[in-house]
C-alpha cells in the first residue's frame, strides 16, 4: 500500500485550507464573496499562488459545490439510517430534510441549487441533474425503493409530450444507471419515459417550493410555510397512489 509523499500531504492540507476558507466566506457573506483574492487574503498568501491548486475560480467553486453536496448527502443518510427500511418513509424524510437544510444553510443552497446561468457556481447546474453525485444518489435510491416495492400511479410513456422526449431520454439513461447501481431491485424496463417524467415533475415541485420559501418569494405572506410544505408532500403522495407523507 503506497503512502502519500510529504509534498502530497502538504498539498492536500493546503487544498483543504483553501476550501475551508472558501466555505467560511460562502457561509458568512454569500457566494459572491468567494473570490480568489478574498481567499488569498484570508490565508495570507498571494492570489496567483492559488492557481497551483485550482485552474480558475470556477474550478475552486466547483470543488466547493461538491463538498457541500457531499455534506448534505451525509446528513440525509444519517437521518434516514435511523428510519425503518421503508422507501416511502425515507423518500419523504429526504424531502423534509432537504427543506430543513436549505432553510438553515441558505448560502450553500444558493451556491449549489440557485445560482443563475452565468453567475456564481454556473458550472454546477442543478444538483439533481448530476444524478450520479451523492445528493442525487440518495434521493433516487429512496425513489427506487418506492418504485420497486409499491404500486404507484405512473404516467404512461405515451402521455409524455413529444417536445420533451429528447431531453427526458438523456435523463432516463442516467436514471437507469444510478437505480441499477443502487441495487433497489427496480426492473430496468420499468424505468420508461413515464417514470422519468414523473421524477422530473416530483423534483420540480419539491425544488420550486423550497426555493420560494428560502428566498421569501411566495406571492402572499405565508405565516405557516411548514403546513403548506406538508400539504404539498401529501398531495404528491396521493397523486402517485401513496396515502401518507
Amino acid at each position: 500500500m503506497s503512502h502519500p509523499t510529504r509534498r502530497g500531504r502538504a498539498r492536500a492540507a493546503t487544498e483543504q485550507d483553501i476550501r475551508r476558507t472558501a466555505r467560511k466566506l460562502l457561509v458568512e457573506q454569500g457566494p459572491e464573496a468567494v473570490t480568489l483574492r478574498a481567499i488569498a487574503r484570508e490565508l495570507g498568501i498571494t492570489a496567483p499562488a492559488l492557481y497551483r491548486y485550482y485552474e480558475s475560480r470556477d474550478d475552486l467553486v466547483e470543488n466547493l459545490r461538491l463538498d457541500v453536496c457531499a455534506d448534505l448527502a451525509d446528513d440525509l443518510a444519517e437521518e434516514i439510517a435511523e428510519l425503518p427500511d421503508d422507501g416511502v418513509l425515507q423518500l419523504f424524510a429526504i424531502c423534509k430534510g432537504f427543506r430543513r437544510w436549505a432553510l438553515t444553510h441558505t448560502k450553500e443552497f444558493t451556491l449549489v441549487f440557485a445560482s443563475p446561468t452565468g453567475g456564481v457556481g454556473s458550472t454546477s447546474g442543478s444538483a439533481l441533474s448530476r444524478v450520479d453525485e451523492p445528493f442525487g444518489r440518495i434521493f433516487l435510491a429512496a425513489a427506487g425503493r418506492v418504485l420497486a416495492r409499491h404500486d404507484i400511479v405512473l404516467p404512461s410513456a405515451s402521455s409524455v409530450p413529444d417536445e420533451l422526449r429528447d431531453d427526458l431520454k438523456t435523463f432516463q439513461e442516467s436514471l437507469v444507471a444510478v437505480l441499477v447501481e443502487s441495487d433497489q431491485g427496480v426492473p430496468v424496463e420499468k424505468i420508461d419515459l413515464g417514470v422519468t417524467y414523473l421524477m422530473i415533475q416530483f423534483w420540480a415541485r419539491l425544488y420550486g417550493h423550497v426555493t420560494l420559501e428560502v428566498f421569501g418569494n411566495y406571492p402572499i405572506p405565508m405565516s405557516k410555510p411548514d403546513v403548506l410544505f406538508e400539504s404539498m408532500l401529501a398531495d404528491l403522495a396521493r397523486e402517485i397512489g401513496l396515502y401518507s407523507a
